[in-house]
């Protein structure tokens, strides 16, 4: 039960939970080889905090937010079986055979990248083109183009529902799939300014080297799988507002014909639960004390995810509403590919090269990539100006007394 005698903190006007969440996403940035356990521990905290000094009800907070946290968590399970059925399909081995040699063959495959992310999750999108990059290079690839190609994987799902963790969430949370369309215009501005850049950069440190002929032979039942997915997706969200449920349901047509890498939810299950756990302790801001949405706030949303998830960030931006979802999706999805923590298609590409762990040479080599995120906002701007859309959700829903800061704590 809230104590109602006890006044809620605020240090200069900020109320506490805020402090607490920023050490949950600094302790995540890190603490990055326990991420999981730092999530546990800020949503933890954030709720005990909650239940002492607030009128927090767990139970209607929970029934609020059901519906978001059980789509997310069956989307990032099934684009994680999307991903390997993918994989499987054979079709990453074919393609360095259809790239062309130089640094044109160094940007098709940051377009490559581009395109699978805007119907797969954005991690697995990031590691087919580091594993066909390590291929093409004999391993010998430069942080610059490593930080290219997270970047591409990001800026590839920014305007895609299926393609960034971010753009899943707006639409699950009812933001319908033409609003982030425009976000296209910002992502291949952005793509045409870092990809070329880094692409010539790849083909100084180590040119192109194409392997011999390849026998592999595509997998066209697998392929069929790919492509059911994300059209089940579509079609449970428009009729059930459901897409996990359309996901899963092709994942289960598709066991009929080809056998399901169910290896790879267990693979997944950590780090679906540590993105949930963000989420929620997201959820449980005072969304009504952060700054009105403009577009210089939301400039802004897009640098502060290079060093804090963007998943929570857009959980905030969602709570808050008001903003033009497009630049908003634009901007948490490629954001964070400044720094190689601030993504997670950064933080999966370093795993396989851990060279790139490095923050001063991710920001010193990958500096392409901040000017492409530049370039994409203002392009993105410039061509369709500020169109800020009004809240997605009633007031009631978005701002419950759960989320709320009370009127004694100083603005």
């Amino acid at each position: 039960m809230a104590m109602a005698s006890i006044t809620p903190v605020a240090l200069a006007g900020v109320p506490l939970e805020f402090f607490l969440f920023g050490l949950t996403l600094l302790g995540v940035a890190v603490f990055h080889h326990r991420t999981f356990e730092v999530a546990i521990v800020g949503l933890v905290a954030v709720t005990a905090y909650k239940f002492c000094y607030t009128d927090f009800d767990l139970v209607h907070h929970a029934t609020a937010e059901w519906r978001l946290l059980l789509n997310l968590f069956g989307l990032l399970l099934g684009f994680a079986v999307l991903a390997r059925h993918f994989h499987d399909t054979r079709l990453p081995r074919l393609l360095p055979h259809w790239l062309p040699g130089g640094w044109p063959g160094g940007f098709v495959l940051l377009a490559a990248v581009f395109v699978m992310a805007t119907f797969m999750d954005n991690i697995a999108a990031a590691m087919i083109g580091g594993t066909v990059a390590a291929t093409l290079y004999r391993r010998r690839v430069c942080i610059g183009f490593l930080a290219a190609i997270a970047a591409a994987a990001n800026a590839g799902g920014a305007f895609s529902v299926l393609g960034n963790t971010t753009t899943t969430m707006l639409w699950i949370d009812g933001i319908a799939a033409r609003d982030v369309l425009r976000a296209l215009v910002g992502s291949i501005a952005g793509l045409l300014a870092f990809g070329i850049i880094a692409a010539i950069q790849q083909q100084r440190h180590q040119p192109i080297e194409h392997d011999g002929p390849c026998d592999a032979r595509l997998d066209h039942g697998r392929l069929a799988i790919v492509v059911l997915i994300p059209v089940l997706a579509v079609t449970a969200n428009l009729a059930l507002d459901f897409p996990a449920l359309g996901v899963w349901l092709a994942i289960l047509i598709g066991a009929t014909f080809r056998s399901t890498p169910w290896r790879e939810v267990r693979h997944a299950l950590k780090g679906s639960l540590f993105l949930l756990a963000l989420v929620f302790t997201a959820s449980l801001m005072p969304v009504k004390t952060l700054p009105p949405a403009t577009w210089s706030s939301t400039f802004l949303l897009g640098c502060i995810s290079a060093v804090f998830d963007n998943i929570p960030l857009t959980k905030l931006a969602l709570d808050q509403g008001g903003y033009d979802w497009a630049l908003a999706s634009y901007a948490v999805g490629c954001g964070g590919s400044m720094i190689w923590f601030g993504s997670s298609a950064g933080v999966a590409l370093c795993n396989e090269f851990p060279h790139a762990r490095n923050v001063v040479a991710w920001v010193r080599e990958g500096w392409p990539v901040a000017l492409g995120y530049v370039v994409g906002f203002f392009a993105l701007l410039w061509a369709f100006g500020w169109q800020p859309h009004p809240p997605h959700r009633p007031t009631s829903e978005r701002l419950t007394p759960a989320l709320v800061a009370p009127a004694a704590i100083p603005r």
